[in-house]
């Protein structure tokens, strides 16, 4: 299992310059590990660019369907205390946003606090970067 940012996760769902190395890695290990956050975050990227006229609405709506298939059978961190506490550190340590820095301590919750050795997918250079720095083994590499 790894746990998938919402970056990597859209980039298998939207053709982009990832997404064959991602959809390989995900058939590697379809159990994957997401935030809570992950949904509404990802309908807000899509809807941002079907409102800039970059996704036609019948393909933003295709990929809508597809993120609930993919989430359905996520493992799914929730907005715990403990992950609210982990990011207001996150945020003192690494140069995050508020949303990253919950991404990035919803996974640390998730590994309990010991990355070494776990997954994390992410295309996002500073949360790709944060993330390393807690010890995850990152995908794609750096």
């Amino acid at each position: 299992m790894r746990w998938w940012d919402t970056s990597a996760l859209l980039s298998i769902l939207l053709e982009q310059e990832a997404t064959e190395d991602l959809k390989g890695l995900l058939a590697s290990d379809q159990d994957i590990a997401v935030w809570w956050g992950t949904k509404a975050e990802s309908v807000s990227a899509v809807s941002r660019l079907q409102r800039e006229a970059q996704l036609e609405p019948a393909v933003a709506s295709h990929v809508l369907k597809q993120l609930d298939v993919l989430l359905s059978s996520a493992w799914e961190v929730q907005p715990l205390e403990e992950v609210r506490v982990t990011a207001c550190r996150a945020l003192r340590v690494h140069e995050l946003r508020a949303a990253d820095a919950l991404q990035l301590a919803a996974a640390l919750v998730w590994a309990e606090h010991r990355p070494t050795g776990l997954g994390f997918v992410c295309l996002d250079r500073r949360l790709h970067e944060a993330a390393m720095r807690e010890g995850f083994e990152l995908s794609p590499g750096s």
